[in-house]
């Protein structure tokens, strides 16, 4: 009854819609760019595109992520808008739920968008936001969902993954830690399956089976999601190290480094092709090589990683400005006024800068040329 409910509640949100929309705003417009020709041009940065979307007066987003191809964008009242990452045209903008109603998690996996609304899986549609499958799993879920080709992994307050299969969300088999901590992170590809516990516990379990591969343990639990590149794990702990660990050929697996932030870590690090960028409460970002683990530079002000490119990393502070970093040598190059942004998000894939104001412009900056 209550699904039933919640979705009729959905649809008519849909068809109100508050007015809300997306218009393409002209790049030759500076009068109304986002951040001023005069600045960009100080950063070295060009405007690739601008748009325009009819956010409400008062109304805050609450996620601004870039995942493949696209760039997201949902509010607190749960609207939700994609727009295609190179062109900024809009895929779709809609409600995905009604206000108020929790949303953890907001993964793609080919044509859908995989969520817990209201603590059941959700599979929507890429291209429309459409519900395509909604299960309720009679679980409390507390992280989000992942999949392959064949399972759904969803980890539950019982302290256990929980291996649904695919095609009929029958559970298949469940996994726990042996000290019985709370799995806080899970990862999958078509072989293996790895989640992370609130007690520090790294594990690898084949993907069909409740079958162990490996474990590595920090000393303090596991914050954030565990960041894959290639055969390595990058995660941050409570006990104020990011790690750095190797998958080996022969189901093994070793510690390749670990950073001591000494501060409190309350997110995954930022992998890009040649460092990790890690925020630390009170002390701000550090650039981490990805190869050493050595320091690149640390930013007291700093916040977040926008994007890197060309020896550079682009960083948002505290201060609202934009920051330009040289990763060879450690030095501030430049900063700029970003007073305007009120929302970004972190791009590890290229170069390009993703950010939004509280009027419902939203960017894409491309850094030029470097020297």
């Amino acid at each position: 009854m209550r699904n039933a409910l919640w979705r009729e509640a959905l649809a008519f949100c849909v068809v109100c819609s508050w007015g809300w929309g997306a218009t393409r705003a002209g790049a030759g417009d500076a009068s109304h760019w986002l951040i001023s020709r005069d600045l960009l041009d100080h950063a070295k940065l060009t405007l690739v595109w601008q748009q325009q979307l009819s956010v409400r007066q008062g109304e805050t987003i609450e996620l601004m992520e870039l995942l493949d191809d696209r760039l997201y964008l949902r509010s607190e009242r749960n609207y939700t808008w994609s727009l295609d990452w190179q062109s900024g045209t809009v895929i779709f903008n809609r409600s995905i739920a009604p206000a108020g109603f929790p949303i953890l998690g907001w993964e793609p996996y080919e044509d859908r968008i995989l969520s817990v609304i209201d603590n059941e899986v959700v599979e929507l549609d890429r291209d429309t936001g459409t519900q395509q499958r909604v299960s309720d799993l009679e679980l409390s879920i507390v992280a989000p969902p992942v999949r392959n080709g064949r399972f759904f992994y969803v980890s539950a307050a019982d302290r256990r993954v929980h291996a649904l299969r695919a095609r009929d969300m029958v559970d298949l088999f469940e996994v726990s830690a042996r000290n019985e901590s709370l799995i806080n992170t899970v990862l999958a590809d078509e072989d293996m399956v790895v989640f992370g516990t609130d007690a520090g516990n790294l594990i690898a379990i084949l993907a069909d089976a409740p079958r162990k591969l490996w474990q590595f343990d920090a000393v303090e639990g596991i914050s954030g999601p565990v960041i894959r590149d290639g055969r390595s794990l990058y995660f941050a702990s409570r006990d104020t190290n990011v790690y750095r660990v190797d998958m080996g050929d022969a189901g093994t697996v070793s510690l390749a480094w670990k950073y001591q932030a000494e501060a409190l870590l309350d997110r995954a690090p930022r992998v890009t092709a040649n460092a990790a960028y890690q925020y630390a409460l009170g002390r701000g970002l550090f650039a981490i090589d990805k190869q050493s683990g050595r320091t690149l530079w640390s930013l007291p002000e700093g916040l977040d990683l926008l994007a890197d490119a060309g020896g550079r990393a682009y960083v948002i502070t505290r201060h609202n400005t934009l920051v330009v970093m040289n990763n060879a040598t450690g030095r501030k190059l430049c900063w700029v006024n970003f007073a305007p942004v009120a929302y970004h998000a972190a791009n590890v894939v290229d170069g390009k800068i993703y950010i939004a104001g509280a009027d419902g412009r939203v960017a894409c900056l491309e850094p030029g040329a470097t020297d």
